[in-house]
């Protein structure tokens, strides 16, 4: 017989911190460099009171910088979007993110919602989609089985708009 899980004793917060990666363009008229995300680490803690990345790797074609002070909260509305990104192929956190007036991606939220980084995304914001770390995916898996139950699918009856049933003729 499963085990049932107490639902007050999920969490529902984590604090994580995202690495970017800064990658140096060639041969490109418009671009000097581009950005992106290469992950998301479990528990580290705020490194900087500023805001502000602390380098990992730095060179002249690429650099590598940690984004610490960020919080992943899962929420009770969004436990069916949870669900969803833990059965696809490879779950992923998604990060937004707002340039900064110095061209630096900053990321302000991390979720696991693939509902909020859509909207996010529609929304004109810039989205990163990573891998989700293990940790994470225990999290959200505890999270989903302790509050989350998929809705059986049945079938919708059939209407009879042309009302051929009756006798009537159709349209």
């Amino acid at each position: 017989m499963p085990q049932s899980i107490d639902p007050g004793a999920v969490p529902s917060r984590f604090p994580v911190s995202v690495i970017m990666e800064r990658r140096r363009v060639r041969d490109n008229p418009w671009l000097s460099e581009s950005w992106s995300a290469l992950g998301v680490t479990v528990g580290l803690p705020h490194l900087d009171e500023a805001r502000n990345p602390v380098p990992l790797v730095e060179g002249p074609e690429s650099a590598r910088y940690l984004w610490s002070g960020l919080t992943v909260e899962l929420f009770l509305d969004e436990a069916e979007s949870y669900y969803h990104n833990l059965m696809v192929g490879t779950p992923g956190c998604y990060l937004v993110v707002q340039t900064r007036e110095d061209g630096m991606p900053e990321p302000v939220l991390v979720t696991l919602s693939f509902d909020a980084g859509q909207a996010y995304q529609e929304g004109d914001e810039t989205v990163y989609s990573v891998p989700l770390p293990p940790e994470l995916y225990r999290a959200a898996e505890a999270f989903v089985l302790a509050h989350y139950v998929p809705e059986k699918k049945t079938k919708r009856r059939l209407v009879d708009w042309k009302g051929e049933a009756h006798g009537r003729p159709g349209p």
